[in-house]
């Protein structure tokens, strides 16, 4: 056998894993022989919470994120060979604006056999909520970071979404997401549809939809929660 890779959701919030993941992706947890996470201790924490409390420190751990470089990643592939092997992300699904896609591409190059499992994503549910849409859309991730290219690339989005009739979805890092509004607010035009998903599936979640021109009215303050922007021009 040439081994197995378990794709392994986490909550997008601090909730009991028992609370958003099915059964049988806890049940998979007790088999897995080696982990790759992106960070070692939030993923500690996961899988105690999620029924391992107490073998935590008997498992085998090995770290992939935005500083693990493609030779590094190359070489924990191998690890693969033969066994039952699970990906972690931080939050939501794995593999999805996440380093370890890679290791999924590697996997599949190895004949290692790719098993998704069932949990939350947070772009797919604030596509789904916003109203737009849902059947020709595209995720772009981050913007870029200097004002008047993040500005220029918003522009370029809306023309993008106005002209295919495309939802696009952006992220941005937490700190960042008051600037991304404003600036999606200053350059969108009036009618443009935006929706701003935050903390979703949390006590704390914010999943509003509004034209441009409403938002102008009454802007929030996001402060630094995980946050999801769907633009329809």
């Amino acid at each position: 056998m040439n081994g197995r890779l378990y794709l392994i959701p986490t909550p997008l919030g601090d909730y009991p894993p028992q609370r958003v993941l099915t059964p049988e992706v806890l049940a998979i947890l007790p088999t897995v022989e080696v982990f790759f996470v992106e960070e070692l201790r939030t993923a500690r924490r996961f899988l105690s919470a999620a029924g391992l409390k107490g073998h935590i420190e008997a498992l085998e751990l090995h770290e992939i994120n935005e500083h693990t470089s493609p030779e590094q990643i190359s070489a924990l592939a191998a690890l693969l060979k033969g066994r039952t092997a699970a990906l972690i992300s931080e939050a939501g699904l794995p593999a999805v604006a996440d380093p370890g896609a890679q290791l999924v591409a590697l996997a599949h190059e190895k004949g290692i056999e790719v098993l998704p499992q069932v949990g939350p994503s947070s772009l797919m549910m604030a596509l789904m909520s916003s109203g737009m849409n849902g059947q020709c859309f595209a995720f772009t991730g981050y913007l870029p970071v200097k004002p008047d290219a993040r500005r220029a690339r918003i522009a370029e989005l809306e023309r993008r979404s106005a002209r295919e009739g495309q939802s696009q979805i952006v992220i941005e890092t937490p700190y960042r997401n008051d600037a991304l509004l404003a600036d999606l607010l200053a350059v969108c035009r009036p009618e443009t549809r935006l929706c701003v998903a935050a903390d979703i599936t949390l006590p704390t979640q914010m999943i509003l939809s509004k034209t441009v021109a409403a938002w102008r009215k009454a802007v929030p303050v996001i402060g630094k929660r995980p946050c999801v922007f769907v633009i329809q021009g």
